[in-house]
């Protein structure tokens, strides 16, 4: 190589240094355990949301999806001392899971469903948490789906525009009734139209080939649920594939919180295996 040559390649050196460095996708996801998944013993009070606040730091979980079905009570004091202890232990109370059927006839219904909203997301304020997960319900008897779902975007679109006051997301969730199957689940949303409504997506809920049928809810959805079986193309249940799932999510925009939610009946020997896997694998994925 003559002189010159040699300069003008030394020269490029340093604008070739800055080109981007090609590597694999990182994608923004917090892991999560979903409450739900201890039901039983926090029916029977064996087990406290104190205990599962320690038990998800244990795991290196970051959070806590915490169903609110068998708090022992909603008093300021009772929240503030929950929210403490879950700072403490460095986990998030992210989301607040409540009793709430969107799909109601009648404006006393309705009502009743709004002040039900507005109350959990009050107690979801206290926590900490910046999401409450709701439901559909079922189809009223003699009402059309479409009719439904006008009903649950209306009741929806007036408890996102409390909750956002607060700074709080709402999300459907894809489960029974006039949510059953993803399509309804996203009409019910788009037709809100609220910048703070969106879906819980849970991709173990999905009856029938839960890949491609998660695609449906994806420009909606604001939280997810992790389940260690999801459907096949033919309706059958498999193994999830977490990093598929993940890449799905992550490819279409989502950042935030996927709880793992344990649908089984040994909970004390599989979740723990479950949390540690759920944690293995967003922490490569995510930085």
């Amino acid at each position: 190589m003559n002189r010159r040559c040699l300069l003008t390649t030394l020269a490029a050196l340093p604008a070739a240094s800055q080109l981007p460095a090609q590597s694999a996708p990182e994608f923004r996801f917090r892991s999560g355990l979903v409450a739900y998944s201890y039901r039983r013993a926090l029916a029977a009070k064996t087990l406290s949301y104190e205990d599962l606040i320690r038990r998800v730091a244990g795991w290196g979980l970051d959070g806590l999806d915490c169903t609110v079905y068998w708090f022992p009570d909603t008093s300021p004091a009772y929240l503030a001392s929950l929210r403490k202890t879950a700072f403490k232990h460095a986990v998030q109370i992210y989301n607040a899971g409540v009793r709430v059927q969107l799909a109601q006839p009648t404006a006393e219904l309705q009502q009743a469903e709004v002040d039900t909203i507005r109350k959990w997301v009050d107690v979801a304020d206290r926590l900490g948490a910046g999401h409450v997960r709701v439901f559909g319900g079922n189809i009223p008897k003699g009402a059309t789906e479409q009719q439904a779902i006008a009903w649950a975007a209306e009741v929806l679109k007036r408890g996102a525009d409390y909750a956002g006051s607060r700074g709080i997301l709402l999300g459907v969730e894809n489960d029974y009734g006039l949510t059953i199957e993803p399509g309804p689940t996203a009409a019910i949303v788009k037709q809100a139209g609220s910048p703070w409504a969106g879906i819980n997506a849970d991709t173990g809920n999905i009856r029938k080939d839960a890949y491609r049928q998660l695609e449906i809810l994806l420009p909606y959805v604001t939280s997810v649920h992790l389940k260690s079986m999801v459907s096949a193309p033919d309706g059958t249940k498999q193994p999830a594939d977490w990093p598929r799932l993940l890449h799905i999510l992550g490819a279409s925009g989502y950042q935030g919180y996927v709880g793992l939610e344990y649908e089984g009946e040994q909970p004390d020997t599989d979740i723990p295996r479950l949390a540690a896997e759920l944690h293995a694998v967003v922490r490569k994925v995510s930085p």
